[in-house]
């Protein structure tokens, strides 16, 4: 079984990757050498007709947008080399050696300016590496990894992180094994950045607690719900899906979250909850679904970043998909085949994080696992405290 991992791809805009840095340094110092060949060619074919050696004072600049200040430095060096020794067969003609000598002076102080910039520029890519590095690790701290195994529930989970300036964002999810059978939570936080993660953590930090607490899902949503308030403005909210699986049967409580999908027999359904409610914050009183798993079956849930992909206004056909990319081998390749699927629609440019969670259930030890008696409308239903 295959360890599910909170992983975060990069999408279009994304930070590179040590080795495409490299080809990009490498790009950039062929272009700016491939200039300095193409004035010296220039320079053989026009003979003593024409001076074009001012032009190598764009290599060092053009160098200075893709590598280190030092190799700007040794371009620069290389142009400068290279326009002296153009210039010195024009020894004997004082105008042209006049001339000659005023773009090497530019070609130097062209070189010190692009020097500059190119520290400029490694200074902010080092600030980027460090706040990225920062931001994964916030991100990590508030998303930890799930399963592979809870119960009778084989799980994974994938963060696709839609950020270019840190993979960082208030998408959430967590799963855990308690006396009520085994509990999970996803959701999603509006807003983006720092404000969305400390959220995003207040909502799983009280969920760990209450999901251990509260028979009843409707109490721990209460809970939440009270936690959200507590720590946001009047529009902010979060949306979620909150689920218990107890021998087999699966009870769902929705608050204004895209509804997910049970994956059973090549069929994909849609589990919609039995009437709406609006998300944490805005004390949604939420009506459970019920269903009665089968071994085999399999339940995606997702946050609206998904819900909401498109490519030229057409979203991206999740529920007629789910089964040919959801269907196969472990939990963990149905979502590496839906999130390929995913990046290949939007042509690599999400506009929202997404967070994925696919279960599998394997099918109960025990038929006689008991099921809470709320979760069948029973009139013993505790009160919501």
């Amino acid at each position: 079984m295959l360890m599910a991992v909170a992983r975060k791809p990069r999408a279009s805009g994304g930070r590179l990757t040590n080795r495409e840095m490299v080809s990009v340094s490498r790009v950039g110092l062929g272009a700016a050498f491939a200039l300095i060949a193409s004035v010296v060619m220039m320079e053989l074919l026009c003979g003593a007709q024409a001076r074009h050696i001012g032009v190598l004072t764009a290599a060092p600049v053009l160098a200075a947008a893709f590598v280190s200040w030092r190799q700007v430095l040794a371009v620069g060096a290389v142009s400068t080399t290279v326009a002296t020794l153009v210039a010195l067969p024009n020894g004997a003609d004082n105008e042209k050696l006049v001339a000659s000598f005023v773009n090497i002076i530019f070609i130097v102080l062209g070189t010190a300016v692009a020097a500059v910039l190119g520290v400029y520029r490694q200074r902010q890519a080092e600030r980027f590496i460090e706040l990225s590095k920062l931001a994964s690790a916030a991100q990590g701290a508030v998303l930890r990894p799930l399963g592979p195994q809870l119960g009778q529930l084989s799980i994974a989970a994938r963060y696709i992180s839609a950020s270019a300036a840190a993979d960082i964002g208030g998408d959430l999810y967590e799963a855990v094994d308690t006396p009520y059978g085994v509990r999970m939570i996803i959701g999603d936080v509006r807003g983006k950045g720092l404000d969305a993660v400390r959220l995003a953590s207040i909502v799983l930090g009280s969920y760990r607690h209450v999901a251990y607490e509260r028979a009843d899902l409707r109490a721990v949503v209460a809970d939440l719900d009270k936690a959200v308030a507590r720590n946001v403005g009047d529009e902010d909210f979060v949306t979620a899906a909150l689920v218990e699986e107890r021998g087999g049967t699966l009870t769902i409580v929705n608050c204004g979250h895209p509804p997910p999908l049970l994956l059973r027999r090549g069929e994909v359904i849609e589990l919609t909850p039995p009437a709406p409610a609006p998300p944490l914050g805005f004390m949604p009183v939420v009506r459970p679904r019920v269903e009665r798993l089968e071994p085999g079956d399999r339940l995606l849930f997702y946050t609206d970043g998904l819900a909401e992909a498109r490519r030229d206004g057409e979203f991206f056909p999740t529920a007629g998909r789910a089964w040919r990319l959801l269907g196969h081998g472990t939990v963990a390749d149905g979502l590496a085949s839906l999130e390929s699927a995913l990046v290949e629609w939007v042509r690599g440019r999400l506009d929202d994080d997404i967070a994925l969670v696919l279960m599998e259930y394997a099918g109960a030890h025990d038929a006689t696992d008991p099921v809470p008696r709320w979760e069948i409308g029973g009139a013993s239903s505790p009160a919501l405290t």
